[in-house]
């Protein structure tokens, strides 16, 4: 018991563990670490689970945080893929249960170490030649005109989507520097700092063309943030829009003078920020349809009123006493 008296009025404390402090990660271990322990048994038997539902793992390895898990599995179509990763999410949440454990797709779990991110790689397909759109032989970076187009649309819209990608309040703790997760609205190769990277593939598999968003996280809908993606992309081939220039350095290292004078946006910063960018997109309006857009606006919206009205433990450590 913990009391705590004033002149005016006197209440008593009863000390509970919060959600945070039952928060224990099943290991220590750090990027790529290979060591032979539990986890690393249970991770197994979830790639074998997976590949019998057809989820072809590609990879699998323990990612910056304690505890934390990369899975990626061989590419398809975005209602298949969409499919695939529910499937994988109630997979691993199934067979951490039988071992005594507990997983979580929340993007920021634990204050002060790295967040749980969705990067998905994305490119287009000729229906008749079966070869990837957004290949290009001669160009510096091996990508067509028409990914170039469906970047500048997906740049383009990025703020009107992101609370569709990104659809928690929790969703923006996890975008903010210096922790590699995305928070500067830009494109380039191999800047981690940005928000699409275009990966590097092997010369002889054009088909590998791909450019990667990594701002979306694993607490979205797949179907509303795949379509949301696919629709800003192609309105920027329909559109022609002009892409920015590539920005290779590291933008976390800017000043807000710099980044103006490069003209980079930022992502919204809460969840009521991006609601509100969600409302000014007609286009995103549009993928949704009526209904959906007016329900999830609603939803969304009474998620931030409830979270305004929360006391949290940092607030009661930085002000109970004063």
């Amino acid at each position: 018991m913990k009391t705590i008296e004033n002149k005016a009025f006197k209440r008593i404390y009863r000390k509970e563990l919060t959600a945070s402090e039952k928060l224990l990660p099943m290991d220590s271990k750090g990027y790529f670490d290979l060591a032979a322990d539990e986890s690393h048994t249970i991770m197994r038997e979830i790639t074998a689970a997976l590949e019998t539902f057809g989820i072809d793992v590609e990879a699998c390895h323990h990612e910056v945080a304690p505890g934390q898990y990369e899975v990626d599995f061989r590419y398809g179509n975005a209602l298949t893929t969409a499919d695939r990763l529910l499937t994988l999410r109630f997979t691993i949440k199934a067979i951490a249960q039988k071992h005594g454990l507990r997983v979580s797709f929340m993007p920021k779990p634990i204050m002060g170490m790295s967040g749980s991110g969705m990067h998905v790689h994305q490119s287009l397909f000729n229906i008749r030649t079966k070869k990837n759109a957004f290949y290009a032989l001669k160009d510096k970076y091996k990508l067509s005109k028409a990914a170039y187009n469906f970047i500048a649309g997906q740049l383009n819209h990025i703020k009107g989507m992101t609370a569709v990608l990104c659809p928690t309040v929790n969703s923006y703790k996890r975008l903010v520097t210096g922790f590699e997760a995305p928070v500067y609205i830009s494109w380039a190769r191999t800047n981690r700092s940005s928000l699409i990277r275009v990966p590097h593939w092997f010369e002889d598999k054009p088909n590998s063309a791909r450019i990667e968003l990594r701002c979306p996280d694993p607490a979205c809908n797949p179907y509303l943030a795949f379509a949301a993606m696919l629709a800003s992309g192609l309105n920027g081939i329909e559109k022609n829009l002009k892409l920015s220039e590539p920005v290779e350095e590291d933008l976390y290292k800017f000043n807000e003078e710099k980044l103006a004078s490069k003209n980079i946006d930022t992502l919204p910063s809460s969840l009521y920020e991006a609601i509100n960018e969600l409302k000014s997109d007609k286009l995103i309006h549009d993928v949704l349809g009526k209904h959906l857009y007016n329900r999830y606006i609603h939803i969304k919206t009474k998620e931030w009123n409830e979270f305004k009205m929360q006391v949290t433990e940092w607030e009661l450590e930085k002000y109970l006493d004063i």
